[in-house]
């Protein structure tokens, strides 16, 4: 069964959405980004987060202090590297991770097999930010990945409405969503529950 992220949690209400309607990883964003909270704020959300669900915290071009301070505070069960990490840095903290990659084209994608990570997330490219733009890319550029399919999770302009034909054409391990579960800019409970609905009931799933 396809899994399910929901990334750029800030409210307690959302997570417990998030939780109670099957999502499998929760995403805190404290890279700078309008979904950005502190550590102290994602230590309390993750008090509502049961064992089985993973944390998962969201960093672009963070130091190497910045990144413990939050796992072992928090707690985090992985760490997303959302920037420019390089390889060495990743290995060099040895947490559970997941790799971000913004993909226009075919060498965007290539860039991935320098990695050894626990997992690849596929993003389309940021505008304010790294990621959360809203925007889908090419799927079929994943067409020929060389990574297995359980270790990729996509992302980028996924919603309830797209998320089927996303996992139809990609078969990724997991799909990972924040503005397609928003509304003027806030998370939606009705949208989460209504996106992972659809995941868990697509074909594939």
């Amino acid at each position: 069964m396809t899994k399910v992220k929901i990334c750029g949690l800030k409210e307690n209400v959302h997570v417990h959405c998030a939780v109670n309607a099957g999502s499998d990883f929760v995403g805190f964003v404290f890279a700078p980004s309008k979904r950005q909270i502190s550590i102290e704020k994602a230590r309390e959300l993750a008090k509502l987060v049961p064992n089985h669900v993973k944390k998962v915290g969201v960093f672009v071009n963070p130091t190497i202090e910045e990144v413990r301070e939050a796992f072992e505070s928090v707690p985090l069960d992985y760490v997303q590297y959302h920037g420019n990490e390089d390889p060495n840095f990743i290995n060099q903290l040895g947490y559970p991770s997941i790799k971000a990659f913004s993909i226009r084209d075919k060498d965007d994608v290539e860039k991935a097999s320098k990695f050894n990570v626990d997992y690849y997330l596929f993003d389309a490219p940021g505008t304010d930010y790294a990621g959360g733009s809203g925007n889908t890319f090419d799927w079929s550029l994943l067409d020929q990945l060389s990574i297995p399919r359980e270790k990729v999770i996509l992302a980028g302009g996924l919603n309830a409405a797209n998320v089927n034909q996303a996992i139809a054409t990609v078969q990724p391990f997991a799909v990972d969503v924040s503005s397609g579960v928003e509304q003027h800019g806030k998370k939606s409970c009705e949208l989460i529950q209504s996106f992972i609905q659809a995941v868990k009931t697509s074909k594939r799933s």
